[in-house]
């Protein structure tokens, strides 16, 4: 059992008492890494198809409840089963509306490819344990799930002018397209930064200071943009990977299978839902707002879940709900916002290695 606090994880410590976090804040749904990223940008683990293999119990009456890996991803090995999911997601609704956006990944961009075309992701990363870990993780790209917002052959974006809108690309990036768009005055009006896998905080392969590095240096470089002033960082997670919460979720939606995921067959509620899975909310999840426009030092303690990330980029934009979804019972996070007295225009600069406070960040 690992235990880390303010000592050891400082920078979280100084977000928090510099910006706002929730506690009260959830697993849209018990389960892994994949339901978890599915309900940040859909609010929904429904309907799954096979494309390749046997799930096994990863998917129950078409719902997504494990880690099967994405359909047509083409770094996903030939030896695991495959699925895609149909449906909408939020990158719909931006498209819909034509807004700027993109999932930017740590080692999304090939290392090579095979002579009929076939992405190779052999990027690696050694983390602070020493350990060789292969950076990109198909599962957690929720976006390659959907036929139209996956980019199967991992093409890379015709220019750095078109990252953020459609071309081969299609809206999913290595995480150096990022900062690319971002040097060139094109950051995306939405966008979501995941980590390579030696520095996402999954503890089987990664240690919070590897995240904290990530965190860090990623928050250090946004604050010295000009953009900052019209920014805000949600930190976010997609399950609690085994690391330890003593509170019991809320059972806002129940399940009828033997995977409901609490603990025992029926043991989540009784009412009929017109779909299988597992029932939410799943466990306690960290949640923490970086922004000239969050509150000071706040603690927001109104229950909200992973697709509350989703409803607030739909209401932000105005970009209307998706069908099925638990956005519509998301609660929000607009709490955590402070819309009367901001921007503030004080940054907040620390080392990325033991994270204190370095310096105060200037802007360019």
């Amino acid at each position: 059992m690992g235990y880390y606090d303010g000592n050891t994880v400082t920078a979280l410590w100084n977000y928090a008492q510099n910006f706002a976090m929730s506690d009260n804040s959830y697993n849209t749904v018990f389960g892994p890494s994949t339901p978890g990223a599915l309900n940040l940008i859909a609010g929904q683990t429904h309907p799954a198809t096979v494309v390749r293999g046997d799930p096994g119990t990863a998917v129950v009456d078409h719902t997504i409840i494990g880690d099967p890996r994405p359909g047509l991803d083409d770094c996903v090995p030939s030896t695991l089963a495959t699925v895609s999911m149909g449906g909408r997601n939020v990158g719909d609704l931006l498209n819909d509306n034509r807004m700027t956006w993109g999932w930017f990944q740590g080692g999304f961009a090939p290392t090579s490819r095979m002579p009929d075309g076939t992405a190779v992701c052999g990027s690696t990363h050694r983390n602070i344990a020493g350990a060789t870990v292969t950076d990109y993780i198909p599962h957690h790209e929720p976006f390659q799930y959907y036929a139209s917002t996956r980019n199967p052959h991992h093409l890379p974006p015709s220019s750095v002018d078109m990252i953020g809108h459609t071309d081969a690309a299609n809206h999913q990036y290595d995480l150096a397209d990022f900062w690319r768009a971002v040097e060139h005055g094109n950051m995306p009006q939405v966008s979501y930064l995941k980590a390579a896998a030696y520095q996402d905080g999954h503890a089987g392969y990664s240690d919070p200071l590897d995240e904290q590095t990530f965190l860090v240096e990623t928050l250090n470089r946004l604050q010295q943009r000009r953009e900052w002033r019209h920014t805000a960082v949600f930190i976010a997670y997609d399950d609690s990977d085994g690391w330890y919460d003593h509170a019991m979720p809320p059972i806002v939606s129940q399940s009828q299978t033997a995977r409901d995921g609490l603990s025992g067959p029926g043991l989540c509620g009784s009412t009929p839902v017109p779909f299988g899975g597992r029932c939410g909310y799943g466990p306690r999840l960290p949640l923490l707002l970086i922004s000239p426009w969050a509150k000071r030092n706040f603690v927001d303690h109104r229950t909200t879940d992973q697709s509350s990330l989703l409803r607030f980029v739909e209401d932000n934009f105005q970009l209307g709900r998706l069908e099925g979804s638990s956005d519509d019972l998301a609660g929000s996070v607009d709490g955590m916002f402070d819309f009367d007295d901001g921007p503030r225009h004080d940054t907040l600069c620390l080392d990325p290695s033991t994270g204190q406070v370095m310096r105060r960040c200037g802007r360019d």
